[in-house]
């Protein structure tokens, strides 16, 4: 499938997965009208009691239940941008990314904070005063097109405003209390 990133409205969102102490997950996605991922639609939380442990190499078994269960009631989507690579290295071992793409079917952009040694084809992306890039992967799409958008991504700040805000909801304690999950380290509030 291929994106026609200048129709507006349409339904664009973003993903993250927090995981607490005790265990389980917290699943969140935000959904935007635009690209620039600035004018939120709606909020989805998804938890899980149980998660795979963590493999070295095998991070989407982790997370793949987590994205399903939260992606499961949020409608279709034109557009997915991932916390975390597409793919490994330039040969496309797939990473989160690309088993989202597959399970979805719609352009995935992933949006990884540190640097993957193997993933030098990865796109580095500066925004605002960052010294630090952001790294962008894509499937679906071109990776130049991707990092074109993740640089016009609404925000001041290194990191997207919705990527910032979706992890801040997967953080927020009174979720994973709720669900008999123990809470893990909080972000603050006031996202800009």
């Amino acid at each position: 499938m291929t994106l026609d990133l200048d129709v507006r409205p349409g339904r664009y969102g973003v993903c993250d997965v927090h995981y607490p102490d005790a265990g389980g997950a917290v699943a969140a996605l935000v959904v935007a009208e635009d690209v620039a991922l600035s004018t939120v639609l709606a909020e989805h939380v998804a938890l899980l009691a149980q998660v795979a442990p963590y493999e070295p190499g095998a991070f989407f078994e982790r997370e793949l239940p987590a994205l399903r269960a939260v992606l499961r009631d949020a409608g279709a989507l034109d557009l997915l941008v991932v916390d975390g690579y597409v793919d490994l290295d330039p040969e496309g071992r797939p990473g989160l990314g690309a088993h989202v793409h597959a399970e979805v079917g719609v352009p995935v952009i992933g949006v990884a904070k540190t640097r993957f040694r193997a993933a030098s084809h990865a796109i580095e992306v500066r925004r605002g005063s960052a010294v630090r890039p952001l790294y962008v992967t894509a499937a679906g799409m071109p990776a130049e097109r991707a990092a074109a958008l993740v640089s016009a991504m609404a925000g001041p700040h290194r990191t997207p405003t919705a990527l910032r805000r979706v992890d801040a909801i997967a953080r927020r304690p009174e979720l994973a209390e709720g669900a008999g999950l123990a809470p893990g380290p909080t972000t603050p509030a006031g996202l800009s």
